[in-house]
């Protein structure tokens, strides 16, 4: 007979617990199937194996499951998964029919996604977020077939093809499609809005092939925020209906072949922040009414053929924070532009315009400036001293203007205590280079990272201020006067790794201690530099004047150098060389360099430039250059080289001119071959047939000498004598070929 238990509050309650926690793992407890379905997917695994134990699928890592225990959510981001076959070459995971969220972005997956229609199973799929792996194919048609799909990410990853123009058609719940950085082809479909009912608010197809017009009817995308489109093959003008999608906050539509005007109509999007129609052809003037765009915050319209002056409507823009019109045809006097009125500014690039006045005061007041390029205009007068007041200024360049009072500029400047990027080449023309006793009280520049005054024929030495900037990477100080020679303390720079000293007056011998630059040297100390992204590009062409301009955004990417061709250096090349095997680029050309080329050479084995050309170098090519495999450039034409040019697949694959100017060298590529030995003696044996030949030589010089004794004729002796030695000499010579 069963006990009844007395009442009491407390036990009711913990009973009422303990029933509820029952029925709760009862009630999210996954299907057999979907739990069978998941463990087949995790089979075909091949690194790494999940922790999927548990009887309940719904408790399994990146497993959410609804009320009824089906699996509504698989989120397996950033695990680094792999797969043996294709991603869906098993329909296992096409079994979890309530599926509603598949996440498997930033792993290491491969494969195509049209694989025996797993998407038609999918009905009330809503978000798909497959990128950053390595998937490929095309673009599945039945991708679309759920109504409910409504973000779409497949950026960075390898597909291919065409994206058929039904597929928005079909996706009518679409609010986010990005697939950014594939290999995508053909058109971008038009029209995607269908409706104005359209619920599209984000559409990214930068970094493809595509090509044809920018897609019709984008103003019939009344939620439309975001339209990105850059590096692709575009062409056409800016369809005139993209000015009706009102909602649009960011059109970005870099590197492409668009062309036109912009029209006055873009006034009509107020909502936008950002607009970059950079690196394109669009030509024209600016919109007279752009400052009706009040909320902009990023203006890129560089690399374009705009023409020009600055509508004044510009200054409404208040909020706008980065400015570049950089390498367009704009002109007017830029000190009349009141820059104050953008209190907000933090980046201005007007590089290569046709800008005049002097440098606008006005700047100053924009105390968020943290980058200023006014670059190849025509400004001209002096660095005023106000410009200290821009505490966070890290970038300044100024080149190609015609600036004047250098070392004041620098005495001022030395005060901007963040800047770590100075660039003053080709301007100040013909004035001394500063040195100790204008620099007073120097203690400035502590954190500049690149210093360039290129171009600016200045005169003087190298100065010993610059020894002083320890945090110092790139200094480039070519095409200038300077005289002297190479001071020693230059070698001892912590963070220098590129050093243009080129086509300057500089004399002596080049230092053993600039063999020992830290960050040529080792590693270790390489490695744990920092170099980051800089405040704007930066643009540095890599030797002498005719050289390409190539553009860098980190310093990471910028070659370890030293270039001092060009100049009057003397000497022989240090052996101490060998220590840079971080170095990229060596250029000593049309200098006095003598000698012969150091073996040590070979260890510089990062190498993909040597220049050793118009100097007085002797010798033989080292036979260890041919084990430098990333040496692409290779030039020691006109000097005194001899002997044959070692055999490589790089060296045999270099230009004639590489070689041309020594005589005396030979082999492949030069036309005259070497010439080759016909005899099969070692040589032990041609050193013993010399010493015969030399022996038997002088029995018959003795017999002469004699017979000429007999006569009592010195001066027959003495012609005698000499025709033997220059006969000897002929043989021996003969026999080393």
């Amino acid at each position: 007979m069963l006990a009844v238990l007395p009442y009491h509050p407390i036990a009711q309650y913990l009973l009422l617990i303990l029933l509820g926690s029952i029925l709760s793992t009862h009630i999210h407890a996954c299907t057999s199937s979907e739990s069978t379905s998941l463990l087949s997917f995790a089979l075909t695994l091949s690194s790494p194996s999940l922790n999927w134990t548990s009887m309940d699928c719904c408790q399994w890592e990146g497993i959410t499951c609804d009320a009824v225990g089906r699996v509504t959510h698989l989120h397996l981001s950033s695990k680094g998964l792999k797969l043996k076959g294709g991603l869906f070459s098993s329909s296992s995971l096409g079994n979890l029919t309530h599926l509603t969220h598949l996440n498997l972005s930033r792993d290491s997956l491969r494969g195509s996604l049209d694989q025996a229609g797993f998407f038609l199973s999918l009905t009330r799929l809503e978000v798909l977020d497959l990128s950053f792996n390595l998937l490929s194919g095309e673009l599945p048609g039945s991708l679309s077939s759920s109504n409910n799909i409504r973000m779409v990410d497949l950026s960075s990853n390898q597909f291919h093809g065409a994206i058929p123009s039904s597929f928005f058609q079909q996706a009518k719940n679409l609010s986010r499609f990005n697939v950014t950085n594939n290999h995508f082809t053909g058109y971008i479909p038009s029209p995607i809005c269908v409706k104005s009912s359209s619920l599209i608010r984000l559409l990214d197809f930068s970094y493809n092939n595509f090509g044809g017009n920018l897609p019709r009817r984008l103003g019939n995308c009344s939620k439309l925020e975001v339209f990105r489109a850059g590096y692709n093959n575009l062409s056409g003008s800016l369809p005139e209906d993209i000015y009706d999608a009102t909602s649009l906050k960011e059109i970005a539509i870099p590197a492409n072949s668009l062309h036109g005007g912009i029209s006055n109509r873009i006034v009509n999007l107020t909502n936008l922040t950002i607009l970059d129609l950079s690196l394109n052809r669009f030509s024209g003037m600016l919109p007279i009414y752009i400052g009706k765009l009040s909320k902009l915050k990023v203006l890129l319209l560089h690399s374009n053929n705009l023409e020009g002056s600055l509508p004044p409507s510009l200054l409404n823009c208040t909020n706008l924070m980065e400015l570049n019109l950089g390498f367009n045809l704009l002109e007017g006097e830029i000190s009349a532009f009141n820059f104050s009125r953008l209190g907000q500014l933090r980046k201005l690039d007007f590089i290569s315009n046709h800008f005049t006045g002097i440098l606008p005061r006005s700047l100053y007041s924009c105390k968020s400036l943290r980058a200023i390029r006014l670059s190849l205009n025509n400004l001209e007068g002096q660095i005023q001293p106000e410009i200290v007041s821009l505490e966070h200024l890290s970038f300044l360049s100024l080149s190609g203007n015609r600036l004047t009072n250098l070392t004041g500029a620098m005495n001022i400047l030395k005060g901007c205590r963040n800047l770590t990027v100075l660039i003053l080449s080709t301007t100040f023309i013909g004035e001394e280079m500063p040195d100790g006793d204008h620099m007073t009280d120097f203690d400035g520049f502590q954190n500049l990272r690149i210093l360039a005054l290129r171009g600016c024929d200045l005169t003087g030495l190298i100065p010993i201020w610059l020894s002083k900037l320890k945090k110092l990477e790139i200094l480039d100080m070519s095409l200038n006067r300077i005289t002297g020679s190479i001071p020693t303390w230059l070698g001892t720079s912590p963070m220098l790794f590129s050093i243009n000293l080129g086509s300057n007056l500089i004399s002596g011998e080049i230092p053993k201690v600039l063999c020992t630059l830290p960050m040529l040297v080792s590693e270790q100390a390489a490695a744990q530099v920092d170099h980051g992204y800089l405040e704007l590009p930066f643009y540095a062409s890599q030797a002498m004047p005719d050289a390409s301009i190539l553009q860098f955004n980190s310093l990471s990417y910028y070659p370890p150098s030293i270039f001092l061709g060009n100049n009057s250096i003397s000497g022989n090349i240090p052996t101490e060389i060998g220590k840079l095997q971080l170095l990229h680029i060596l250029d000593l050309s049309a200098n006095q360099v003598s000698g012969n080329i150091p073996d040590q050479i070979s260890n510089l084995n990062n190498l993909e430039t040597l220049d050793l050309s118009m100097n007085h170098l002797s010798g033989e090519i080292p036979a260890s250059l041919a084990h430098l495999s990333f040496l692409s450039s290779l030039n020691v034409s006109y000097n005194n080289l001899e002997g044959e040019i070692p055999k490589s697949t790089q060296l045999q694959g270099l230009n004639v001119s590489a070689f041309e100017g020594n005589p005396k060298l030979c082999g492949s590529p030069l036309l005259n071959p070497c010439q080759p030995f016909n005899g099969t003696d070692s040589d032990d044996d041609k050193n013993d047939g010399n010493q015969i030949l030399g022996l038997s030589i002088s029995v018959v010089l003795g017999f002469i000498i004699g017979l000429v004794g007999v006569c009592g004729s010195l001066l027959l002796i003495k012609t005698w004598r000499d025709a033997y030695f220059s006969f000897l000499y002929t043989v021996q010579e003969r026999l080393k070929l």
